[in-house]
């Protein structure tokens, strides 16, 4: 699913420095039903507006 970027998504040099922490699992491992960095940003979302799980918009996992 293709989602719309939002402006607290992280940056690829973000990503690229916070991705080896964050992946314990093999990142095509058939348990994932969302990417692990589609995850991470709608974390940070919520982190950065302060908004609460309910306010999450639909198009984050």
């Amino acid at each position: 699913m293709t989602r719309k970027a939002y402006p607290s998504d992280v940056s690829d040099e973000e990503w690229a420095f916070v991705a080896p922490y964050l992946t314990l699992m093999d990142e095509a491992a058939p348990q994932r039903n969302y990417s692990l960095r589609d995850v991470s940003n709608g974390l940070r979302y919520l982190l950065r507006t302060g908004a609460p799980w309910r306010m999450l918009p639909n198009d984050v996992p």
